[in-house]
């Protein structure tokens, strides 16, 4: 890990990491979404054959019920019950954020509130390339069943044989996903988007995945919500000489068994800087020197992490300081891999300095609201002059009529 200080001109290429995409990858994308959009499940299964390496049948996208009850045989005996605990915690922090519809009423007659509904038909992306993400399963699918999503269609991209990994579809049967399909990257996107004879068109797509995925899901949007457009995970240390080096090292290893994931540790302490260097030889990221750790706080916030992990003797001292950052640590036996896998709140998290206006994914992302207005005529006769002034100002005068119509 190299050291940095701060004011470092590579501080601002960390800080704007997320505004470059490579070299025509919105054409190739457009291509594949344009395809699938036209031609449905041929540019599907064409698709899948050049980028998974697989040749799938139509009756094969689908998973079967026989394939799915099969997947059970293929795990561990332990791993329901060890997942009832995990799916408890998600569903209770959760619980606390469900929006209610609700009415107000005055003396006059107006009746004004808010009908909260939840979507209809949700896509869930779970990536299965350099690792079967399982927790990424839960992590999207309670949020949305808790809000009350009808149906909930879950996609992932085949191995080499064909298969999804067992664990994945076995978290998603327990979860009752209402179907699943062996597709994967943008070609399963714009299946999800637009539809085809096979796989429904849903609302919205939500789950982590690579560039093509990503910059997919940026095309979809419009035709179909998204959760967000992630990149490469992320992680922040804040530490002090009263940080535990071994926990700082551990914590980083773990961020570097992502490939393209980015990790940081800003600390005041040139010894803990030193030390934390001579560890962590051939690992990828930074070590910024700061002042103190207000300095810190202030570098972090520009960064705006998916992960921020505060390891100082104070955590809550310092939080106050703390504006933007997908999902916050705090304290020595908080580590990042906690809020992965068990915490409760979901993973999906915003990244490449998205957290300055993106939060992570919630029971609120899979609801939406339409707005209540009744009016009595006396209501609409007390309002109606500033009514008539401002549609007068804009010029909208059949506006203006529609009011009077009421009162002639």
């Amino acid at each position: 890990m190299k050291i940095i200080r701060f004011g470092s001109k590579k501080l601002e290429k960390i800080y704007n990491r997320g505004s470059v995409r490579p070299n025509r990858l919105e054409e190739r994308v457009r291509k594949i979404m344009d395809d699938v959009r036209l031609l449905g499940d041929e540019a599907v299964l064409k698709y899948t054959k050049k980028f998974d390496g697989v040749k799938l049948s139509l009756r094969q996208l689908k998973v079967s019920e026989i394939e799915i009850s099969g997947a059970y045989q293929n795990i561990s005996p332990n791993f329901v019950s060890s997942l009832k605990v995990v799916i408890e915690n998600v569903n209770r922090f959760y619980r606390r954020s469900i929006k209610k519809s609700w009415k107000i009423k005055d003396a006059d007659g107006v009746v004004l509130g808010e009908n909260i509904t939840p979507l209809e038909k949700v896509g869930v992306y779970i990536p299965a390339g350099t690792a079967p993400l399982v927790s990424t399963v839960y992590m999207t699918v309670l949020p949305a069943k808790l809000a009350g999503v009808k149906k909930i269609v879950l996609i992932s991209p085949p191995d080499k044989f064909g298969l999804i990994n067992p664990h994945i579809l076995v978290v998603a049967n327990l979860l009752k996903v209402d179907e699943i399909y062996r597709i994967g990257g943008a070609q399963g996107i714009a299946a999800l988007a637009y539809g085809t004879k096979t796989i429904p068109a849903v609302d919205k797509i939500v789950g982590p995945g690579n560039i093509y995925v990503t910059e997919a899901k940026r095309q979809a949007f419009g035709t179909v919500d998204i959760d967000m457009t992630a990149g490469p995970t992320e992680l922040v240390i804040i530490a002090n000489r009263a940080s535990d080096p071994k926990f700082i090292i551990a914590d980083l290893h773990a961020q570097a068994e992502h490939s393209k994931g980015l990790a940081i540790l800003i600390t005041n302490s040139r010894a803990l800087a030193k030390e934390i260097k001579s560890r962590t030889d051939g690992l990828n990221g930074f070590i910024v020197l700061t002042k103190n750790l207000e300095q810190a706080a202030e570098i972090s916030n520009k960064i705006a992490p998916e992960h921020l992990e505060i390891l100082v003797n104070n955590p809550q001292r310092l939080l106050k300081s703390i504006k933007h950052a997908g999902a916050i640590f705090l304290g020595p036996y908080s580590p990042t891999a906690v809020g992965d896998y068990v915490a409760g709140p979901s993973h999906v998290l915003p990244t490449c300095g998205t957290a300055r206006f993106f939060s992570g994914l919630s029971v609120c992302d899979f609801m939406k609201s339409s707005h209540i207005i009744s009016y009595s005529k006396k209501a609409l006769e007390k309002i109606r002059e500033p009514l008539e002034k401002i549609a007068s100002i804009e010029g909208l005068s059949k506006h203006l009529d529609s009011v009077k119509a009421r009162f002639e």
